[in-house]
Parts: structure tokens; sequence; C-alpha cells
């Protein structure tokens, strides 16, 4: 038996190339004398008009009449022999709508999206399925489901477009035969549940807590270590301790205007005090 790679695509799409026969033939020739007879009242219910964006699909005495649709422009169809069907091509819009999805970590969420296609095939949309609108939407909620009960919350609200472009070629693939072309899936909204919401954003508060005690830490050490630093600096250089101290006060007195009152240091007030101690001595050793 055939693989079904190996398949010809004419018997997928239920077209049969072989002649119309005997009884075919009478009557393809009485509705052409027909259509005579009643001419010219005939041609206006023989002339169709095809849309830019459309197809039809003739069928022939219950057969496709070719492996490719007519169109756009008019066609011929005639009286009592044919039937043809209008298939749009322009792309479709599919609301998937809310789907109620247990994840792999056992959290219960609802899920929709939006899926995008058109029809490239008219013969096949109309051969081989029997609502091509109706089986694209509920293949597309099969897989949404089937697709995130595989996925865990957290990948699921994190990784988007990687599963919508997981569904959409799993999409792709299985509407092959049906002639579709998905051209792009979304996924709109992930709802879950109020008890949830509120403990993810506790978590995640912990989190931005925890992060900020540990940069404050790290502030703080690097911060004692530039002290350290300059401290080591300054016990080298006495004199730079008291430069630092007179700008300090200049930067204060600059940015508001006040009375500072600052303690001086204690070598200033005992060199004040010797040389106002030596300077009473030398003035009573005078008298």
């Amino acid at each position: 038996m055939d693989s079904p790679e190996k398949l010809d695509k004419n018997s997928l799409v239920g077209i049969n190339k072989n002649r119309l026969g005997v009884c075919g033939w009478i009557l393809f020739f009485l509705s052409l004398l027909l259509m005579l007879i009643t001419f010219p009242i005939s041609i206006w219910m023989c002339l169709k008009i095809i849309k830019e964006y459309e197809r039809a699909v003739v069928f022939r005495l219950g057969r496709i009449q070719a492996d490719k649709a007519k169109g756009p422009g008019l066609i011929l169809v005639l009286p009592c022999i044919d039937v043809f069907v209008k298939v749009d091509l322009r792309t479709v819009t599919c609301n998937i709508p809310p789907q109620e999805i247990l994840t792999r970590d056992s959290v219960t969420t609802q899920v929709d999206g939006v899926v995008y296609y058109r029809i490239y095939s008219a013969v096949s949309a109309v051969a081989n399925v029997n609502d091509v609108h109706q089986a694209t939407f509920l293949l597309a909620q099969t897989t949404l489901r089937n697709v995130l009960g595989t996925q865990t919350l957290s990948q699921i609200l994190s990784g988007r477009e990687e599963i919508a472009h997981s569904i959409q070629t799993l999409l792709d693939d299985a509407t092959e035969l049906w002639g579709i072309r998905v051209a792009r899936v979304e996924i709109k909204d992930v709802r879950i549940p109020v008890q949830l919401q509120r403990s993810m954003a506790a978590e995640a508060e912990a989190t931005r807590e925890a992060r900020a005690k540990v940069l404050a830490a790290e502030g703080e050490m690097n911060a004692s270590k530039s002290l350290k630093s300059a401290s080591m600096v300054l016990a080298e250089s006495p004199i730079a301790l008291q430069l630092r101290y007179l700008q300090t006060l200049t930067t204060v007195a600059t940015e508001k205007n006040s009375t500072i009152v600052f303690p001086l240091p204690m070598n200033m007030l005992e060199g004040i005090g010797g040389i106002s101690y030596d300077k009473k001595k030398v003035d009573n050793k005078k008298a």
C-alpha cells in the first residue's frame, strides 16, 4: 500500500479526471441545447461574476471540473448540470474563547487567543472538509489547550511568543490538506485566580525588598571601605583633616545662611593658651 506522501494530490481533493461517460455527454449536449433555445434569457442565468477576492469551484455532474478554481471575472455555468461554490480568499480572524486550562504545575488558568488564516486552495477547502472555518476554529481551540497544558504558569506568562509560534506551526501542518494557511497566532489574555494573583504579588514584593536590602548592604560595605581608605590618608597628614573640616563648614554655610557654632581643635586652643601664658609671664618680669 502506498504511503500518504505518495498519494496523488488529485485523489486527496476528490478530483477525478475520468471522462463524463456516455450519459454525461448526453446531458452535457442537452444542457447546451437548452441554453441555446432559451437564449438570450439563459445567458443572464449562466454567466456568473466572481469578485477579485473570490474563487469558484464548479461541479459538473457532481465532479469537480478542474483542479484549479475559476475566477475572478466572468464564468459560464451550464444549466442543470453545473453547480458552483464560492470561496472567499481573504484573511479570516478566528477569536478563540477563553479556555480553562490546567498547567503542568497544577494551576488552573483561562487563556484566550486569536488566529489569522486564509484559504489558499479553494478546491481543497471545498472537497476535503465539510465546513473549513468551523473545523479550523475547533482545531485551534484543541491545539491551544494541548500546547498550554504542557507548560508551567511562569512559562506561559513569559514565553507567549514562543508558544504562539508553536501553535501556529501545529495548526499550519494540520490544515494544509484543507487548503488553509495560518498567518499568525496571538495569545490575548491569561487569567489567573485572584488568590494566586495576591500570592504572586506578595512574592514579588518580598523579592524586591530582599534585593533592596542586599543592595543597601553592598552600598554600606563599599562606603565603609572608602571611609577606611580616607581615614588612612588623613592619618598620614594631620593638616588635611583641618582643611577637610573647614571645607565642610564652607559647604554648609553656602547652602544655608545661618549661624554655625563649631568646636575648635584642642591643639589650636593649647597653642593659643600657650602664647597668652608666655606673654603674661614676660610682662611680669619687666614689672
